[in-house]
């Protein structure tokens, strides 16, 4: 068995589609392989139950007391984010659930778009909050505001260089 690629290596990816880490990392895969894998990945994904996931702190308050529509803008599909939001009980704060559903994913802004246009919003309305890179160009794109995240496993310095309007170190932060 090959060793797998270093947790720090693996960070990179965060706010990326699955098919850019696995064609990166196995280059040598053709497409029927690498959806082979997606497919794959999505199944497990989900079946894990997200033992060892936790909320990040301040999350479930946060949302609790952010004023507004509120919408996801993810590059996992949209059942598979209903089922995660579903699971750690922050389903009931969001309007809309919006994944990468058959679009270009993140740093386009696709996601975005639909995400906007599911609650009725304009990107002078929005704030989009994001752990990526990708987070940010793909809100830049879109003409939105956005607000970069301290935690997760986004890298501050590739976040940074998108100019974020906001940087935020706990959801609560927002709604004060």
């Amino acid at each position: 068995m090959a060793t797998p690629p270093p947790f720090e290596y693996l960070k990179r990816f965060v706010g990326y589609h699955l098919d850019v880490c696995f064609q990166e990392t196995l280059p040598n895969y053709h497409r029927a392989q690498l959806d082979g894998l997606i497919a794959t990945y999505r199944t497990l994904y989900l079946a894990r139950g997200h033992a060892a996931t936790r909320r990040y702190e301040g999350a479930l308050e946060g949302l609790q007391a952010l004023p507004g529509r509120k919408s996801t803008a993810t590059t996992k599909g949209t059942p598979t984010t209903r089922a995660v939001l579903e699971q750690f009980e922050l389903l009931p704060f969001f309007d809309h659930v919006q994944g990468t559903d058959g679009f270009p994913c993140k740093p386009e802004p696709d996601v975005l778009f639909h995400s906007m246009a599911g609650v009725g919003a304009r990107p002078e309305d929005v704030l989009f909050i994001g752990d990526s890179a990708a987070d940010m160009e793909a809100g830049r794109k879109a003409g939105v505001a956005i607000c970069a995240v301290t935690y997760g496993y986004g890298n501050h310095a590739d976040m940074a260089k998108w100019e974020p309007d906001f940087w935020i170190s706990d959801l609560r932060e927002l709604s004060r």
